[in-house]
């Protein structure tokens, strides 16, 4: 399988958001990400920014693609530090980078409104040049993808981390539950079934299945892909523990369905190149 979140970071590159005194407060890099797959079967990550707050890091991760293509299968760029530069400085370096250029680039953020506008106005570049629009946002991701997939319909919408619903013990997820029920009208947004281990802590199993598997059934396993967020995950659990919480309550899928979920639809959505 594909596992289609993960991370790497060194605290002392920047990262404002990694908290001094946390257990997350230290590097994580290549060769522990590399160990963390063991006995997992995987055929390659997909590399995600992590916010470190600067272009570097799009280079950053674009070396590491580079040199580590048995490890790295693709990577997903922050879009927020190439906006002020403009369209015409961020397609010079999707030019530049040619068969290393990222597989997508990614808006963080409270929602939509709070992202950078120079950041937005880059999304038709992503529908003409085939990158994916990755998006984390904490409300409304659902809505915004199938708003922002009915404007672009060329362009591959990923949702990540099932669109951030609320813990299903302390939270009311039914607004959750009807976005996504729009999101999967529009055929261009996918979703991405990560996170869980540590947003959805305390949900009793059966929740959980149920969740993963409403999610996988209203889009279908062609629209949806698995992440282990290591090492994020690592708060709650490893990084198998974390894949296995994706693949709760999904039994039922047939071997077809299943080499959807595990690898071909990241295939499609960000265009891996081998």
């Amino acid at each position: 399988m594909i596992d289609c979140h993960v991370h790497v970071w060194d605290p002392a590159d920047g990262f404002p958001w990694i908290r001094p005194g946390t257990p997350l407060h230290r590097p994580y890099a290549e060769a522990e990400l590399d160990a963390s797959g063991a006995g997992l079967d995987l055929a390659g990550a997909i590399l995600v920014e992590a916010s470190r707050g600067d272009a570097g890091e799009t280079y950053a991760l674009r070396e590491l693609r580079r040199r580590r293509p048995d490890l790295i299968a693709g990577y997903v760029g922050n879009l927020h530090v190439h906006g002020d530069a403009g369209s015409g400085a961020f397609r010079a370096l999707l030019d530049e980078s040619g068969d290393t250029r990222p597989n997508g680039m990614r808006l963080g953020g409270p929602d939509w409104a709070s992202t950078p506008e120079p950041a937005r106005a880059l999304v038709p570049v992503l529908a003409e040049t085939g990158l994916a629009l990755e998006l984390n946002l904490y409300r409304g991701a659902l809505r915004t993808a199938a708003e922002v997939g009915e404007r672009h319909p060329e362009l591959a919408v990923v949702v990540d981390h099932v669109g951030n619903p609320p813990n299903l013990v302390t939270g009311d997820p039914g607004e959750w539950y009807a976005d996504l029920e729009r999101a999967a009208r529009v055929r261009n947004v996918h979703v991405k079934i990560s996170g869980l281990l540590t947003q959805q802590h305390g949900v009793p199993d059966s929740q959980l299945a149920y969740l993963v598997g409403h999610v996988v059934d209203t889009l279908g396993p062609e629209r949806c892909l698995l992440g282990s967020d290591w090492p994020i995950c690592l708060t709650r659990g490893t990084r198998a523990d974390s894949l296995a919480a994706s693949r709760t309550g999904l039994a039922h899928l047939t071997p077809a369905q299943n080499r959807h979920l595990s690898r071909t639809t990241a295939e499609r959505v960000y265009r891996l190149r081998g």
